[in-house]
C-alpha cells in the first residue's frame, strides 16, 4: 500500500515539474507587463524610495513580506526546539 501511495505521489509530483517546465517563458525574453510600467513610473513618488525592487518589497508587497518573515521565523523556532539537548 505504501508503493502505491508513493507511485502515485511521485507520478503527481513529475507531472508538476514537467507541465511547469514546458510552459515556462523562454530564456532571455522578458516579458513586461503594464504593471512593471507603472511599478517603474510611480515607485519614487508613492514610496520614497530610489530602489524599485526595495518599494515593492517594502511598500505594495508589505504585509507579504511580513507574514514570509513569520514563516521564516517560526521555522527556524521549530528547528531549534527539535534539536536542542534537554538538560535534567
Amino acid at each position: 500500500m505504501k508503493k502505491i501511495i508513493f507511485v502515485i505521489a511521485f507520478i503527481v509530483f513529475f507531472s508538476f515539474l514537467v507541465v511547469s517546465a514546458v510552459n515556462m517563458r523562454p530564456f532571455g525574453n522578458p516579458t513586461f507587463s503594464e504593471m512593471d510600467d507603472y511599478f517603474i513610473k510611480n515607485a519614487q513618488s508613492e514610496t520614497g524610495a530610489n530602489n524599485v525592487v526595495t518599494s515593492i518589497v517594502f511598500d505594495y508587497r508589505g504585509f507579504d513580506t511580513l507574514g514570509e518573515a513569520t514563516v521564516l521565523f517560526t521555522t527556524i523556532v521549530g528547528i531549534v526546539a527539535l534539536f536542542r539537548r534537554i538538560t535534567k
